[in-house]
């Protein structure tokens, strides 16, 4: 059936980190971790969730609609929120404070859109830390 294609297609939830899936910051700086999400038909009560090293929860977000600003569910201490919603992208980016050596590692950012049937995807992006110069 050729309709069904299209349907597929049309319930396309996209997560994106951008062009490079790596980052490299100097210790003890702040870092951005972009995100950003597309989805064709809308969302409503979408979760947003980022994780360090698969497992660990960094940082959690809850947007009600495309009208609406992300709630904060849950934050490490240095993580702070810097994307919106509202505007022409879906933002999801974080900032990680104060980084130190061992934030080192892997960061996804992970969407769930329970509009889209509970539509689940993610993005990776590897920090590396480095040494100031002296």
């Amino acid at each position: 059936l050729p309709g069904l294609q299209v349907v597929a297609i049309a319930f396309a939830l996209e997560v994106s980190v951008g062009k490079t899936n790596t980052v490299m910051a100097l210790n003890s700086s702040d870092v951005l971790l972009p995100c950003t999400f597309t989805t064709c038909i809308g969302f409503q009560d979408l979760v947003f969730t980022w994780y360090f090293n698969s497992t660990e929860l960094i940082y959690q977000g809850k947007i009600k609609s495309k009208t609406s600003e992300p709630t904060m569910v849950s934050s490490h201490p240095r993580v702070e929120f810097v994307g919106s919603t509202t505007g022409k992208d879906n933002n999801i980016s974080i900032v990680l404070t104060n980084v130190e050596f061992s934030d080192a590692g892997k960061y996804t950012c992970h969407v769930k859109n329970p509009k889209e049937k509970n539509t689940q995807h993610n993005a990776t992006i590897f920090l590396t830390v480095v040494q100031k110069s002296k």
